[in-house]
C-alpha cells in the first residue's frame, strides 16, 4: 500500500512558484498548489478588460491588471484580469494585494479558462471573502455576477448568483454604479459551454 501526503501544498508549492519565471507572454497563476500557464488573450478579452477599466472612477478605485491577489489559507495566488480597490485601501507596494483589501475581482472568459472561471476561482475567490466577482464571457455572451462569499476551502462559493445578458447593464453595487456591457465583443466560432 502506497502512502499518500495530502496535506495542503502551501509552503512548498508557493515558494517553487514565486521563483519560476514564465516564458514572455505566458500568464501565471497558483490556483490551489497546480500551476496553470495561459498564452496571451485574445484582443475581444483585452477590449473587454479595457472598457471595464473605463467605467469604474480612478478618483475612487484603483483598477489594476496582473496584479497578484494573496488568498489566506490556500495555496492560491490568481491574478484576475481586474482587480478593483478602494483607493485609499491600496498598499504602497507590494506583489500580493491582499484578498481582504479587495472589492471586486473580474474575469474574462477564454476558451481555455472557462472551468478555472466558473469553478475553480469561484470557491478561492468566496473563500476569500472578495465581495464580488464579476465573470465576463465573450463565448456565451453575459455576466455573471456573484456576490455574498460564505464558506472556507473548496466549499467556498457566492449565494448570489445573477446572469445578465451582453448588451444590458450591470448593477455594480459594491462599487455604486452600473456597468455598461453594449460594447462588449464576442468570441465567434467557438463552442458554447455549459457554464455557470
Amino acid at each position: 500500500m502506497t502512502a499518500v501526503d495530502d496535506r495542503p501544498m502551501t509552503t512548498g508549492m508557493v515558494k517553487i512558484f514565486e521563483e519560476l519565471e514564465p516564458p514572455e507572454g505566458v500568464k501565471m497563476e497558483l490556483l490551489r498548489g497546480v500551476i496553470v500557464m495561459m498564452a496571451s488573450p485574445d484582443i475581444v478579452h483585452n477590449m473587454i478588460v479595457a472598457d471595464v477599466q473605463d467605467q469604474i472612477p480612478r478618483q475612487r478605485w484603483s483598477r489594476l491588471q496582473t496584479q497578484d491577489v494573496n488568498i489566506l489559507e490556500e495555496a492560491s495566488e490568481p491574478v484576475p484580469d481586474l482587480v478593483v480597490v478602494a483607493r485609499d485601501a491600496l498598499p504602497d507596494s507590494g506583489r500580493l494585494l491582499p484578498s481582504k483589501l479587495v472589492a471586486m475581482v473580474v474575469e474574462v472568459v477564454s476558451k481555455s479558462s472557462v472551468h478555472q472561471d466558473y469553478v475553480i476561482k469561484r470557491s478561492i475567490y468566496a473563500g476569500g471573502k472578495i465581495p464580488a466577482y464579476l465573470i465576463l464571457d465573450p463565448i456565451m455572451r453575459h455576466c455573471v455576477l456573484l456576490t455574498k462569499p460564505a464558506g472556507e476551502g473548496e466549499d467556498a462559493d457566492y449565494l448570489s448568483q445573477e446572469i445578465i445578458k451582453f448588451g444590458d447593464p450591470v448593477p455594480l453595487d459594491v462599487l455604486g454604479l452600473e456597468l455598461d456591457t453594449s460594447e462588449f465583443g464576442t468570441l465567434p466560432n467557438v463552442r458554447p459551454h455549459r457554464y455557470p
